[in-house]
């Protein structure tokens, strides 16, 4: 087995080589191929890392934040000119389908050049004082530095909506990716090196969430901290990053339904439903549609040509002109079989998949077939919990107050999305489901970079927004200024 790349550590400028331990990260749809070998990182290195920001962060806030979007300007014009390269990284890294992939690196791109123009505009406000004699106005300032602890199914997308926020607005940061997808994650921090960074503002520092996760969270030298991943580990994130007196902005998983109603263009709603939870990412997406709420009356019209569409779906590897590539890893696959297993042992009725696929182009990799259950009870696991995989669960509804009770009676609030032909009732939708992000005749998956971010319940520490002019709220701290002319009279 050979690795195409061999990354470091990179921190305080220098790329380092010298751990002694390193992550290797395989191809999922081929378990045999190493992807990339990087420097594993360990509690020092994090201290190392935490140290040099904060040399390098009085220097950096001092730019302005024209110059600092500058840096980012730079460092989209690299990923771009690697853009082939860097999509087939993602796809053999992650296992996600090329285009999808591409649409990743995409937004890698836009979210840097829309950071370096934002931050022009985003500063303090200037209201009326109460007295003539007085000028009143509000400036934002950088916390200090930010650990940024991010998730492999956006390996280069996530990272980048949180780091370029934070670099921006004059925060210097120290980086751990997931370990599943070191890889990608470095090449972003190299195309930060090769646009000129100053030394210490990026330090990037994979390894394990005991030592250099715990690490970021607690240390004193860290101001703010944000995380995306699971439940699990990011209420034992917050809970870290608080009690240490740090601000903290967690976004978390979902269980995220989509309402089919009577009116609904029943092709678009298979459409959205396999976009959403099958297609593309395997549904490995925290917005992805895992519940279908369907209305009775049209219950078995929807199920018949989302079955006709889920049959046509062709798995396989994401390099290829595929609908669906692999699980992530061999744990990911094993998690999403055992959840298939629950559900039937619940009594759900297995519809579609159930399986991994094996055979030619399938045994050395880790296939799950998309999978619909019908027949799911609301207060089964596989429709409480999150599945993180190509699985649907297909609830029937007997009208709009149910639709809503059962999509709002789950721990997590992330998204929602309904396919509908009424206007009030889509208006209603809005208002009345339990979610950071409501859609309508839309998949639940997908989110424009201008809006902002950010789920409900388990699925934030509903703080701050991600995304969006807002994510600049959580990286700064507003000042309020009072200043009078005194002529001493």
């Amino acid at each position: 087995m050979t690795a195409n790349r061999q990354r470091g550590l990179y921190v305080d400028g220098e790329w380092r080589t010298d751990t002694g331990d390193d992550i290797e990260s395989a191809n999922p749809a081929d378990a045999a191929e190493v992807v990339g070998v990087v420097a594993k990182g360990d509690r020092d290195t994090a201290v190392e890392a935490i140290d040099a920001a904060n040399d390098a962060q009085d220097a950096w806030r001092g730019l302005s934040a024209h110059d600092r979007g500058a840096y980012l300007h730079d460092a989209a014009d690299v990923v771009e000119s690697r853009f082939d390269e860097l999509t087939e990284l993602v796809s053999r890294e992650m296992g996600k389908t090329r285009g999808a992939a591409s649409g990743e690196l995409q937004r890698t791109v836009d979210l840097l050049n829309y950071y370096a123009e934002v931050a022009r505009d985003a500063g303090g406000i200037a209201p009326p004082s109460a007295s003539d004699d007085t000028v009143a106005y509000t400036t934002r300032e950088p916390w200090g530095t930010a650990a940024i602890i991010t998730p492999w199914n956006y390996p280069i997308a996530i990272p980048t909506w949180k780091i370029a926020p934070a670099l921006v607005a004059g925060n210097a940061v120290v980086f751990k990716p997931a370990s599943q997808t070191p890889t990608v994650a470095g090449e972003l921090v190299a195309a930060f090196d090769e646009a000129g960074l100053p030394d210490g503002v990026l330090n990037f520092v994979p390894g394990s969430g005991s030592e250099v996760g715990d690490e970021l969270t607690t240390n004193d030298g860290v101001d703010v901290v944000s995380f995306t991943g699971s439940y699990e580990v990011g209420s034992s994130v917050e809970q870290a990053a608080a009690d240490a007196g740090k601000r903290v902005q967690c976004e978390m998983g979902g269980k995220n339904p989509l309402i089919v109603d009577e009116t609904a263009d029943l092709d678009l709603a298979v459409d959205l439903t396999v976009q959403g939870g099958l297609s593309g990412l395997s549904g490995q997406a925290c917005t992805a549609t895992s519940r279908v709420l369907v209305f009775e009356d049209v219950a078995d019209d929807y199920l018949d040509r989302l079955l006709d569409r889920v049959d046509s779906l062709e798995v396989g590897d994401p390099l290829d002109d595929v609908d669906m590539g692999p699980k992530s890893s061999e744990a990911e696959m094993d998690s999403d079989l055992e959840y298939i297993d629950i559900a039937e042992d619940e009594g759900a009725t297995l519809a579609a998949g159930g399986g991994r696929l094996t055979g030619d182009g399938y045994d050395d990799g880790y296939f799950v077939e998309p999978t619909i259950f019908t027949d799911v009870d609301p207060e089964m696991r596989i429709a409480q919990e999150e599945v993180f995989g190509p699985v649907v669960s297909v609830i029937e509804v007997s009208d709009y107050e149910e639709a809503v009770e059962v999509a709002n009676g789950v721990d997590y609030g992330l998204s929602a999305s309904i396919c509908t032909n009424r206007l009030d009732r889509a208006k209603e939708f809005v208002g009345d489901v339990e979610t950071g992000l409501v859609k309508v005749n839309q998949t639940t998956t997908g989110v424009e970079m201008q809006m902002p971010f950010g789920g409900r319940k388990h699925s934030s520490t509903e703080t701050f927004k991600e995304q969006g002019r807002q994510a600049l709220d959580f990286y700064t701290h507003e000042k309020a200024v009072y200043v009078t002319h005194y002529d001493g009279e």
